[in-house]
């Protein structure tokens, strides 16, 4: 059995060449997106988390953006190499990876 839940949402939005904000498909999130599913799955960890494809999370310039919920971590930045890490560390031991933390995160969603 496992205490939680953890969804994680990986932005796969995807924005035309050139634009100004960026697009976190343009950077490889889809890639990191197939990575850590594939992790999660070969790991036993399907009860304790969820890999979620997301439209943009409105954190353009740092992409791949990534937020791990209910625990309200947000990455950025995240590279395939760096999704065993997220596995193993936050999503198996509950340990998020401080080096890929967003420093200025969103304090969480509006309940609106």
């Amino acid at each position: 059995m496992f205490d939680k839940k953890r969804y994680v949402l990986v932005c796969t939005n995807e924005r035309e060449p050139g634009h100004p904000k960026g697009c976190c498909a343009g950077v490889g999130s889809r890639e990191v997106r197939e990575r850590i599913k594939d992790l999660v799955a070969e790991k036993k960890l399907k009860g304790k988390a969820r890999v979620l494809m997301t439209s943009c999370l409105d954190i353009c310039s740092g992409g791949p953006i990534i937020c791990v919920m209910p625990d309200n971590v947000w990455y950025e930045g995240v590279r395939v190499e760096d999704a065993e890490e997220i596995v193993d560390s936050h999503l198996d031991r509950g340990e998020p990876v401080e080096r890929l933390r967003k420093p200025d995160a969103p304090k969480g969603f509006s309940m609106i």
